[in-house]
């Protein structure tokens, strides 16, 4: 690695050759589109994918951020990851999963890979909803509980089992409360949850 970048070889991959980047004419062409993120906190992520319906595969993946060079990459690194997938795998992907793509991301720049995953659920919500179908895969026991950044309750708990212990960790790995901090004294609750 060199010296004088802080991320991996894989990440500067992905920073410099984006793969997969989506030109505003194809987004009619796509099945499911995903936004996650808020422009108010710097970063928000669209994702856009294209389902072979009889297979029930995912046969293309786009997507437009608005972020930093982790952002890109991860956006990137997810695209490449999940063509050819099943939807439910897809559906599946974890903020970790991108980040073993890429080798590693510096701890502040882990919630960039958050808003991804996020993104390629939203798309494959909205592939089931426009074609009346209900999502097998999809848990109806989460809950929402920082609006701003759609961050659920689930979200939190795995932060929390990744090593969180305080809010400004939850903040860090999440974006939880970056916007406008209505949702803390619920996350500073599943905090002292977690913690007891």
């Amino acid at each position: 690695m060199n010296p004088n970048w802080a991320y991996s070889d894989e990440v500067k991959e992905h920073f410099t050759n984006p793969k997969n980047i989506l030109k505003d004419m194809e987004e009619s062409e796509f099945d499911g589109k995903g936004v996650e993120g808020n422009v108010k906190c710097g970063d928000e992520m669209m994702v856009f994918v294209k389902i072979d319906k009889d297979k029930n595969i995912i046969t293309d993946c786009k997507w437009k951020t608005y972020g930093c060079a982790s952002a890109i990459a991860s956006m990137s690194a997810l695209s490449e990851m999940v063509k050819g997938w099943p939807v439910e795998k897809a559906y599946l992907v974890t903020p970790q999963d991108i980040t073993e793509i890429l080798k590693g991301l510096p701890q502040n720049k882990i919630h960039c890979s958050v808003l991804g995953d996020k993104a390629l659920r939203a798309a494959i919500d909205n592939y089931y909803e426009k074609n009346g179908l209900d999502n097998p895969v999809k848990d109806q026991s989460v809950r929402i509980v920082c609006k701003c950044m759609n961050i659920t309750d689930k979200d939190i708990e795995e932060a929390i089992n990744a090593g969180a212990k305080t809010y400004e960790d939850l903040q860090q790995k999440t974006k939880c409360g970056t916007v406008c901090g209505e949702c803390k004294g619920d996350i500073m609750a599943l905090l002292d949850i977690h913690n007891h």
